[in-house]
């Protein structure tokens, strides 16, 4: 593989360009064992970043990456500090499976959120969004079980745009500041190496609309609370042939600019790691003849997509979801000469 399959993240993180997705799937076993053997494939083909929340498939996927993680460190095909695993909360997360009614739903949220003062009930949004310290320190301690690592290298607060479809502003950037803190004290910790934003409408929306991000504000946010070696250190957003918002379209305030996120992500200093760039299997057929003759050296439309993405430089890593080993071959080929 090729020097252009790494690139460098803030603060002495190298990453391969491509990295493992673990949203989607049915929670089953025969998904989890799936998913492992992917990510031991995506490791031994030189892939170093796994992607991954509390809430994907109901914690199984931070265990099948735990169980691939395992497996690689102790074969010595991988060193802990070469990879850099990611993984997000924000969202209640079942275990294993979930609830099977509404009712069973609201009787979990009781007994494991409300009555133990996880979570008070004005600070869970949209039936399941909560970004309280309580709650997100909760969901870390998981995560690193889950995954079983005593350090996770980028923790995102997941989605935080959730909550502006609930609060106002004020109370919204009063909510991110605790989450900071929180997240700031874990890195002091050894915890988190570093956190960030995983976002899918807030960053690439321009700012009239209520969800809209800024990412500068969000840096000088986490710099009040960590000062001048704060730990934000990345963002994650959509980017793909589908939805170029993050490279095309100006959203971001830097300065008397309004300038696209990718843009203000360099300025500032913030790694972007780009999400659904297949557009959930969408990309990977039937794109125009002319994507074939920019790209001679892919052989498939899947792996266009993904060169597509990647050609940004701003653009850290391309988080494609990958739960079947045919599909780590595929898209590692996107990068082998």
């Amino acid at each position: 593989m090729g020097t252009e399959f790494r690139r460098e993240l803030p603060r002495d993180l190298s990453t391969s360009v491509l990295g493992v997705g673990t949203f989607l799937g049915d929670c089953t076993d025969d998904e989890d064992a799936a998913y492992t053997a992917a990510i031991r494939t995506a490791i031994n083909a030189g892939v170093n970043v796994v992607d991954t929340a509390i809430n994907y498939r109901c914690q199984r996927s931070e265990r099948a990456t735990g169980r691939a993680v395992a497996e690689a460190i102790g074969t010595g095909d991988a060193r802990r500090d070469e990879l850099v695993l990611c993984t997000k909360g924000g969202y209640v997360a079942f275990d294993g499976a979930p609830p099977g009614s509404r009712q069973a739903y609201d009787a979990w949220l009781e007994r494991e959120l409300f009555t133990p003062g996880i979570v008070a009930r004005e600070e869970l949004v949209r039936g399941g969004h909560c970004i309280a310290p309580r709650f997100l320190a909760r969901q870390l301690e998981s995560s690193r079980a889950n995954i079983g690592v005593d350090v996770i290298d980028l923790y995102f607060v997941h989605n935080p745009e959730e909550q502006l479809l609930a609060v106002d502003r004020a109370t919204f950037m009063k909510r991110l500041r605790a989450a900071f803190v929180l997240l700031e004290e874990r890195a002091a910790a050894g915890q988190i190496a570093g956190y960030g934003c995983s976002t899918w409408s807030g960053l690439r929306v321009p700012p009239e609309q209520r969800q809209h991000l800024s990412l500068a504000a969000l840096v000088a946010l986490a710099r009040e609370v960590g000062g001048t070696v704060h730990h934000f250190r990345a963002v994650q957003l959509p980017v793909s042939l589908a939805m170029p918002e993050a490279a095309r379209l100006p959203t971001q305030a830097l300065g008397r600019h309004v300038v696209p996120l990718l843009e203000a992500a360099e300025a500032l200093g913030v790694a972007v790691m780009a999400s659904a760039p297949l557009m959930q299997g969408r990309l990977t057929e039937g794109l125009p003849a002319e994507m074939r003759e920019l790209l001679p050296q892919c052989s498939t439309d899947a792996q266009r997509a993904l060169r597509f993405v990647a050609s940004f430089p701003a653009i850290r890593t391309v988080l494609a979801g990958m739960r079947r080993r045919e599909h780590v071959t595929e898209n590692v080929g996107a990068w082998r000469r």
